[in-house]
């Protein structure tokens, strides 16, 4: 990644005009915006549209960024709303599962994360590690898929492209709290859906 100064001088020629200058950032950033686009949709046609949708939103609005949050941080948001344009126009939400608060009788609010924590805290490193199986790789990707999108959008970003609650917040245009929450709720939801499988 170039470093934030040469970054900066690249936005402001592409700002002003300079098409080379534009073509630099695209180059600079595509993967990224594919790569996040095809973990949310997993299908590479709707990748490759949104990955094209977000530079069209940059190229014309690119005059909006004013450096108050990372370019990466913008263009996320960016991807983020055309992803669940694209998935209202669809409507495919139906499709979704509701993964409302996890019910737990006879625990109190306390009690309740202490349990959600412990359900929790091997994620980074078993579902998601490198040494991952195929077969469950395959039935992650398929529970991500019943993720409402965004609570989905939000287990991406924060547990897939490793961004800070605060970075999610920014890009979702949501609270800290609520990032936290959905975020609490989709990994609930997603162990749910890969128990069978761990404890078999």
């Amino acid at each position: 990644m170039r470093s934030s100064r040469k970054e900066s001088d690249l936005l402001e020629r592409a700002k002003q005009g300079d098409e080379r200058a534009f073509t630099a950032l695209v180059r600079e950033y595509e993967d990224m915006v594919y790569n996040f686009s095809f973990k949310v949709c997993r299908d590479r046609n709707d990748a490759a549209e949104t990955l094209q949708d977000t530079f069209v939103n940059v190229y014309r609005k690119l005059g909006q960024f004013d450096g108050t949050s990372k370019f990466s941080t913008w263009l996320y948001s960016i991807v983020a709303n055309n992803c669940l344009m694209k998935r209202r126009r669809q409507k495919l939400e139906k499709a979704s599962v509701s993964i409302d608060e996890p019910k737990m009788p006879g625990r109190g609010e306390h009690d309740a994360d202490l349990h959600e924590m412990s359900l929790l805290a091997p994620w980074q490193k078993s579902p998601l590690d490198e040494t991952m199986t195929k077969e469950l790789r395959t039935l992650l990707d398929a529970a991500i898929q019943k993720l409402p999108v965004d609570h989905r959008l939000v287990f991406i970003l924060r547990d897939l492209e490793g961004q800070s609650a605060e970075e999610t917040a920014k890009i979702m245009k949501l609270s800290v709290p609520a990032v936290k929450s959905r975020l609490r709720r989709a990994r609930v939801f997603l162990r749910e859906q890969l128990n069978g499988y761990m404890t078999s």
